[in-house]
């Protein structure tokens, strides 16, 4: 570790938690719900997001099923772009083994532009298999074009001409013609699914995403996941600041955790029967596994000290999911910025100021 690093067990602690919005944005066709509407009541929750000064608003990149409505992210947030002032506007995840990676490179950095600055990149190599089938991709090659796509990307933003043969991209004396606002880059955070990764991408000094509902067992695998990105991180000679890590959580605050049951708990359940990932629980498996944020504001206060005493100090809230109210999701919203935050960050300053 380097002697100018902090402990990676205690960074964080005396941070502040942020708190941002993310979507997988699940679409059920059959259903009551139109696309077209789920789109306006997106730019709407975006809009209050912006109001109650949420972080940032993260949409999820998927295809070719109704696990997600977002197939090109920067699309949709370039559209709320326009409806916000001040929220920052993220992907969770910009699949890049699936476009050119200088492609990517432009769709983000006019996005940069016309949001004025407020880009914040996650990337990821994808998985599930029936994407890299209808795209003609070989799932096997998917870690490779990812690394690939990646270090090319990186240099693209930094307005680098690039001269390059890979194993999948070839360039020669080419640059992007649209420089972000965001120099060298905007924030890019790189999405894992198995905490043996989080060491790794610490390892190559980049910032941290994560679904923990997606691939882990239980709510002690966080803050495994936290210390090996930051044990990476710091024997990169890059310590991590708080807000670098991004968690994402399944989230519902209503006026009980009886109350929060009877809204949430059929549309988390309906929720799980058409995701298509490699773990998988209805609503009492995840309460049990202390890995979603359910319930009356003293509960989700209490457990989100839990995952900042582990070290998490960014909190992606998944609010929308499963065909929830859009009056239910704001609800929650309102809830959580109004009510949870404030108690939370109070009692992060106590614990550090005793």
């Amino acid at each position: 570790m380097n002697p100018s690093s902090p402990d990676p067990a205690s960074l964080g602690q005396a941070a502040a938690m942020r708190i941002s919005i993310f979507s997988v944005q699940d679409h059920y066709p059959t259903r009551q719900r139109s696309l077209p509407q789920f789109y306006d009541e997106m730019i709407v929750q975006a809009e209050l997001a912006d109001a109650l000064g949420y972080d940032t608003f993260f949409l999820a990149e998927h295809h070719f099923h109704e696990y997600g409505a977002v197939p090109n992210p920067p699309v949709v947030l370039a559209a709320l772009a326009q409806r916000t002032k001040r929220l920052r506007l993220g992907s969770a995840i910009a699949v890049l083994p699936f476009r050119h990676p200088l492609q990517v490179a432009e769709d983000y950095a006019m996005l940069d532009v016309l949001s004025g600055g407020r880009v914040v990149l996650g990337v990821g190599s994808g998985y599930l298999k029936h994407e890299f089938e209808a795209l003609g991709i070989d799932g096997a090659e998917k870690r490779e074009r990812f690394d690939e796509a990646l270090a090319l990307l990186k240099r693209a933003l930094s307005g680098e001409r690039i001269t390059f043969k890979g194993k999948f991209t070839m360039l020669n004396d080419v640059a992007i013609n649209v420089q972000p606002v965001q120099l060298p880059h905007p924030p890019i955070y790189v999405a894992i699914l198995k905490k043996e990764a989080a060491y790794h991408v610490g390892r190559a000094g980049h910032h941290i995403m994560c679904v923990p509902y997606a691939s882990v067992d239980g709510f002690d695998e966080i803050g495994t996941m936290v210390t090996e990105w930051r044990r990476g991180r710091a024997e990169a000679g890059l310590p991590a600041q708080p807000g670098d890590d991004l968690f994402a959580f399944h989230t519902h605050v209503a006026e009980s955790d009886q109350a929060c049951r009877q809204a949430a708990a059929e549309a988390f359940d309906l929720y799980v029967a058409t995701r298509l990932y490699a773990k998988s629980a209805v609503y009492d498996d995840i309460l049990r596994r202390g890995i979603c944020l359910f319930g009356s504001v003293d509960t989700v206060v209490d457990q989100l000290l839990r995952l900042h005493e582990r070290g998490v100090t960014h909190v992606l809230a998944l609010q929308n999911f499963g065909l929830l109210p859009a009056a239910r999701v704001m609800s929650s919203m309102r809830l959580l910025a109004e009510e949870v935050m404030p108690r939370v960050n109070r009692r992060i300053a106590q614990r550090a100021a005793a």
